[in-house]
């Protein structure tokens, strides 16, 4: 484990560190609840405000669809990687700080800003992970990928802990009321996100390839585009594996974004809500880096099945669920297999994959996961405004966990592995 800490390992975990305050914060915190309660409050019913927000995730996860091969190919052909991700996180960032000028009623500037944000953390995350091949053996991915999730599970934490406790007690921190408290996290978020930035900017290496122009690379990566769609089609491991990841991660990214906003539908207390998101981030610490070690020693594909059955079994429960410790049991349970999932994942597919072509093929792995997300908050919104009923919008989405759970028993890790060596 030490041999694994080194400079450049840390340096690339730092910025899930970073980008993870406003995952935490904006989108699984404060944002639904600040929506719901002070830039929404004008709407009559829950389950419009419910809707309102499940479009704008969907929105933005259809923004992302459009762009991330697109961005894959041409950081490929120009090594790009670590300048898209700073254009992507710049905007991010300035999304976030602009949330602290959107007055109260104001519901469409936050929606406009919130997934202008969300594009900026989804873009750059296709190039965080991409550099992820080239600071790894493949023996050590797993464990490497669950250090950068830990990273951040920890750090959304820590800044979370600090918001939660502004608005909890906001004439400590000099706010005049709690709502000035949540304002100014947005701001907080975009700075903790710009300062642990800057380690993966100076010590993780750009992947080896031929230099270009910025011209000369949108040109060649669109050239590329199309031939690894051509080759995505080839490749059967890989492309099963993307459909199987598009349904099951769907369903995870739907109840981060939208867990609290169900919570406060079927009547639980604000602070209830966002104490147990604390619990979740603070036990997924742990938990991320124990599933690094879980798919070292039994296998990567059998601990994300293991970990959409959690899931799949926390979606049931939540439809019948009516006591806030029910709630907080929840929480644990999501924190001790959601970062699980999503390291075992990112680790699973870098191993099926050519190596020189990282960017381009997470490209494509991004682009199924929003494009997952756009089905899921759509689905839970939908049913929720069509039914009256937001419990059956969360039992929805659990067709999500079992069909993609069954098309990943059928992905042969071997054949993956084999084939990805030939293209390298």
């Amino acid at each position: 484990m030490r041999k694994l800490l080194n400079q450049q390992v840390i340096s690339w975990a730092c910025y899930d560190w970073a980008n993870s305050a406003f995952a935490t914060v904006v989108m699984a915190g404060f944002f639904p609840l600040f929506y719901k309660q002070y830039w929404s409050a004008e709407n009559s019913a829950v389950t419009d405000s419910t809707f309102q927000l499940g479009l704008a995730n969907s929105i933005a996860s259809i923004l992302i669809v459009i762009l991330a091969p697109i961005l894959g190919a041409i950081a490929d052909a120009g090594q790009l990687r670590k300048r898209m991700l700073l254009l992507f996180a710049a905007l991010g960032i300035v999304m976030t700080t602009s949330l602290f000028a959107v007055e109260q009623g104001q519901w469409w500037l936050a929606l406009v800003c919130y997934v202008l944000g969300v594009v900026g953390f989804s873009g750059s995350v296709v190039f965080y992970d991409a550099l992820i091949v080239g600071i790894s053996d493949e023996s050590d991915l797993d464990l490497v990928s669950a250090i950068g999730f830990s990273a951040g599970y920890l750090g959304g934490g820590i800044l979370f802990a600090l918001n939660v406790m502004m608005t909890l007690s906001p004439e400590t921190f000099g706010f005049v009321d709690a709502a000035e408290a949540v304002r100014f996290s947005f701001l907080t978020v975009a700075i903790w996100w710009g300062i642990f930035s800057i380690p993966l900017f100076l010590y993780v290496p750009e992947m080896k390839g031929t230099a270009l122009a910025m011209g000369s690379a949108v040109k060649g990566g669109f050239h590329q585009l199309a031939y690894t769609f051509k080759e995505v089609r080839k490749l059967r491991v890989v492309f099963l594996f993307l459909l199987a990841y598009w349904l099951y991660i769907d369903g995870v990214d739907t109840i981060v974004r939208m867990a609290v906003d169900y919570g406060m539908s079927i009547g639980f207390e604000a602070n209830d809500l966002i104490t147990a998101l604390l619990i979740t981030q603070f036990v997924g610490f742990p938990a991320a880096i124990a599933f690094g070690f879980l798919g070292k020693y039994v296998g990567t594909k059998k601990g994300i099945l293991l970990a959409i059955l959690v899931y799949l079994a926390v979606t049931i429960w939540a439809y019948t669920m009516n006591e806030t410790w029910e709630f907080y049991l929840l929480a644990v349970v999501i924190g001790l297999v959601q970062g699980g999932i999503q390291s075992l994942s990112r680790s699973f597919y870098a191993r099926i994959i050519p190596a020189d072509k990282s960017a381009e093929f997470f490209g494509f792995y991004n682009m199924m996961g929003k494009f997952a997300a756009v089905l899921g908050p759509l689905m839970m919104g939908g049913v929720g405004l069509l039914t009256g009923s937001p419990r059956l919008g969360i039992l929805s989405v659990s067709l999500l966990f079992i069909i993609g759970g069954v098309l990943l028993l059928f992905v042969d890790e071997k054949e993956g592995q084999r084939m990805a060596r030939i293209m390298d």
